[in-house]
């Protein structure tokens, strides 16, 4: 298929424009037969001439109606459209002349739309058609009782309906071109855009990757660590010496909070995720979220505004905890005095907000907020969180943005739809 008429908006916007140019063409077509037949005084066959608009006219109300549904158009039904158009102008121009009728050369602005709109193989097909109408013109047609005259220049009537026609061909064309191209240039940055984040979905993959093989590898020296701490607190040495079951007791601690790392990496990675969804609810999943939060962090300095409203039932999603601990540590290591964490409802959308005292972000890195390795800590592999943090939430359906606060400061806000996040089988008072 070309790729105009890829699954996007594209199609549309140029079945759309084909609509429009038809009735501009069924106009025209009046005020032309209207002013030849009246006003020249040639005679034309009305009732004929005027049942083919009808015809056009509801051709292209009943594509109006078609296409107002907002569906994918293919390249064989743009093909059609023009077909249509073709066989339209054929039996006019049948029914006034033939070849001799100057707005022969409006085949042209058809084989000229499907050049563009179309494929190869259907661009063919349309020139072979105009073509053979054409040839087939020459051949059956009604005469049409006008003197070419053609010495006469512009007072000759043949030459004037050349110049209308070539009017028309490059008025026409020029406009409805740019508008085609527009749409084009439209579907190549969505594709574009497409790629970049196939790309990035590529590149999250790999870190996935990469993390569950270091946790699984993790895994065991950490487990061994856990059993010879465990074997000191028990021997003599260690029992009778309080600053030492001290330490080793906080080197326990240690331990395992690296093994719920590893766990919470392996969660992420979706390697035992789903296999025990864990129900809560918004208040509770943040309220122990910021716990968690606060405990394995060396600062209580959080503050913490929890204004949800009425709590809705959710399950608990791993990935999204590590997504807000992320942006709560990012704004923690700019602002290592106060960090401030707001949970808000806007309808059907969850709202959290990170604040922080720091330095705030510089003007570059919010015109590339998301993209790997922008940051501006200066070290090899910065910037990775806001781009896991934008992945997560537009793969929940959410979005991330992210702003300097006029006192001083960063701001990062994520919205995520409830409906990604909710219980949807449950009672909204039901855990």
């Amino acid at each position: 298929m070309h790729p105009s008429t890829d699954a996007d908006a594209t199609g549309l916007k140029n079945m759309q424009q084909l609509i429009q140019l038809r009735w501009i063409a069924v106009v025209g077509q009046v005020a032309t037969i209207v002013v030849v037949h009246f006003g020249f005084g040639i005679r034309l066959p009305l009732e004929q001439m005027f049942a083919a608009l009808g015809f056009l006219t509801i051709f292209n109300l009943v594509s109006l109606w078609r296409w107002d549904r907002h569906e994918d158009v293919t390249d064989m039904e743009l093909f059609v459209a023009l077909l249509a158009d073709v066989g339209t102008l054929t039996v006019q121009l049948y029914l006034s002349g033939g070849v001799t009728n100057p707005f022969i050369f409006l085949f042209l602005l058809q084989v000229c739309l499907g050049a563009v709109l179309l494929g190869p193989r259907h661009t063919r097909t349309l020139i072979a058609v105009t073509a053979g109408c054409f040839v087939g013109l020459t051949l059956f047609h009604r005469p049409l009782e006008i003197p070419l005259e053609n010495g006469r220049g512009l007072a000759s009537p043949y030459v004037q309906g050349l110049l209308i026609c070539f009017v028309l061909n490059a008025a026409l064309l020029a406009v409805f071109m740019a508008r085609i191209h527009r749409n084009l240039r439209a579907r190549d940055a969505r594709l574009a855009d497409l790629r970049q984040r196939a790309a990035e979905e590529e590149h999250i993959v790999r870190m996935g990757l990469l993390a569950s093989g270091a946790a699984h590898e993790l895994g065991t020296p950490l487990a061994t660590l856990s059993v010879i701490l465990g074997d000191w607190t028990r021997m003599q040495p260690f029992a009778a010496d309080l600053e030492l079951r001290q330490e080793i007791e906080e080197m326990q601690a240690q331990v395992a909070r690296c093994k719920t790392i590893v766990t919470g990496i392996l969660l992420s990675a979706g390697e035992a995720r789903g296999e025990a969804p864990v129900h809560t609810t918004v208040r509770d999943f943040l309220d122990e979220l910021v716990a968690e939060w606060r405990e394995s962090r060396p600062t209580p300095a959080l503050a913490y505004a929890n204004d949800f409203g009425d709590d809705v039932p959710i399950i608990s999603d791993s990935a999204l905890k590590q997504t807000l601990c992320n942006v709560l540590d990012n704004a923690l290591e700019a602002s290592p005095r106060w960090v401030g964490l707001a949970a808000s409802r806007d309808g059907d959308w969850l709202v959290l907000t990170v604040t922080d005292a720091g330095p705030g972000f510089a003007p570059e890195m919010l015109a590339q907020l998301g993209k790997p390795y922008q940051s501006s800590k200066g070290r090899p592999g910065g910037g990775l969180g806001l781009f896991l943090v934008m992945n997560v939430a537009r793969t929940l359906g959410g979005s991330v943005s992210a702003r300097n606060r006029p006192e001083g400061g960063a701001a990062v806000t994520l919205r995520l739809p409830l409906a990604a996040l909710t219980l949807a089988e449950e009672p909204a008072h039901g855990h």
